[in-house]
């Protein structure tokens, strides 16, 4: 049992590195397709709106199919499809078919996303110690393969259609010679545990110190998982809002706000970019010592330290440091915010996580557009100060992590200082 589980747990990385590399194979190749098409930034803009709208349809319908049929079955054929429709865009020449194309793979890739997010917090409940940001981490890391990639495809003069035909043909073989190693079913409630968990309702008892570590629970009490979820989803939507944010904002604010190089402004994302990276492959770690509401509290705080910085300190130095604070505060948010949803109810644990991840999804969508909005009232640092504000929203809301079970994954240590 324990080699499958372990082989259940790499399986779930490769698809995590499976997904962030098909979307990014995609990124790289947005100005190719832009000068295909012919289409301003504009119109390229509205066409990206797509492929969120997509990717958010493709959560609400793959999470529900998860816990019907078993991520087992739900995430290979996602990864198959997603592979397949990579192409789509590539082969896309005028904007009704590239608004098609981005459609369909958006779809394909939301419904990979939540599925394996599915599938990882069954394989979470199954290790019994938080596991869940370092799945996050390597999402990034195919974030990174695709750029190797993209670049190593342009230096042996390959189209952008070979090029993608060629990384999905690879990503659909991964896909299904992976399935095997996934799960058989995601676990369901223990008779002891459901009971344990009905007499802790009925009672009234105080659930015990673990209760209110925030660690990722294995069940939630009756009638308290809908409500939870949606306020999970609301977190979401805010931490993911600020990390969108960053994305679309970060270099364009060392260049038009603080006058750096176009070189120099870039390397404000890169810091960005790699503070989340370490903050997630260490985050599990930090989980298991304070516990997750530690985890959400503490991040948002730090990033809401980082932010108010690049708003409000005129100096490049600062801007970088800034920058590295609020990757790294938000790194560990919304794995925790994923995790609680999965195991706010392990049978339902596909539906709850598509709604986390589409609400967040439609907040990292927002940010940029946000921002955008602000920057007609206000300077763009100034604007900053609203991911200030929805950091401290969160940070002092993340006591929803405590109203969980009060039942912990095993083997985590009782949380320091209490």
């Amino acid at each position: 049992m324990e080699r499958s589980l372990r082989a259940a747990r790499v399986a779930t990385y490769v698809y995590f590195v499976l997904c962030g590399t098909l979307m990014g194979a995609w990124v790289v190749h947005i100005p190719a397709a832009e000068e295909r098409v012919g289409v301003s930034h504009a119109t390229l803009g509205g066409l990206l709106v797509l492929l969120g709208l997509g990717a958010f349809a493709g959560m609400q319908v793959a999470g529900p199919l998860a816990d019907r049929f078993g991520a087992r079955v739900v995430v290979p054929v996602s990864g198959v499809l997603c592979g397949a429709s990579l192409i789509l865009p590539g082969l896309a020449d005028d904007p009704w078919t590239l608004a098609g194309a981005l459609l369909v793979f958006g779809f394909c890739n939301g419904s990979l996303d939540v599925s394996m997010n599915a599938h990882a917090v069954h394989v979470e409940k199954a290790y019994g110690r938080p596991v869940m940001s370092g799945f996050h981490a390597t999402f990034s890391v195919g974030g990174v393969l695709a750029a190797l990639l993209g670049a190593a495809a342009a230096s042996a003069g390959l189209t952008p259609v070979t090029s993608m035909a060629v990384i999905g043909a690879v990503g659909i073989v991964i896909a299904l010679a992976t399935v095997r190693a996934l799960l058989p079913e995601g676990p369901a409630a223990d008779p002891a545990e459901a009971g344990a968990d009905a007499r802790t309702t009925d009672t009234g008892a105080d659930p015990g110190p673990e209760a209110e570590s925030g660690s990722p629970a294995t069940a939630t009490p009756r009638g308290t998982g809908g409500g939870r979820v949606w306020l999970l989803a609301a977190l979401a939507f805010m931490v993911m809002l600020c990390e969108g944010a960053a994305n679309d904002w970060s270099a364009l604010h060392l260049k038009d706000v603080l006058g750096a190089p176009a070189g120099t402004a870039a390397f404000a994302y890169g810091t960005f970019a790699a503070a989340m990276t370490t903050g997630r492959l260490l985050a599990d770690r930090i989980v298991a010592r304070y516990g997750s509401f530690a985890v959400l509290r503490h991040g948002a705080a730090l990033a809401a330290v980082g932010i108010t910085l690049v708003a409000l300190c005129p100096w490049m130095w600062a801007a970088f440091t800034g920058w590295a604070l609020f990757g790294l505060g938000l790194s560990g948010t919304v794995p925790q915010l994923f995790s609680a949803a999965g195991h706010a109810d392990p049978a339902a644990a596909g539906a709850n996580v598509s709604r986390v991840a589409g609400l967040g999804y439609v907040g990292m969508l927002a940010g940029p557009a946000l921002i955008g909005w602000l920057t007609h009232l206000v300077a763009l640092d100034h604007a900053f100060v609203l991911l200030t504000l929805l950091c401290v929203t969160t940070a002092a809301a993340a006591g929803v992590l405590r109203t969980g079970s009060g039942h912990t994954l095993r083997n985590e240590p009782e949380p320091v200082g209490r």
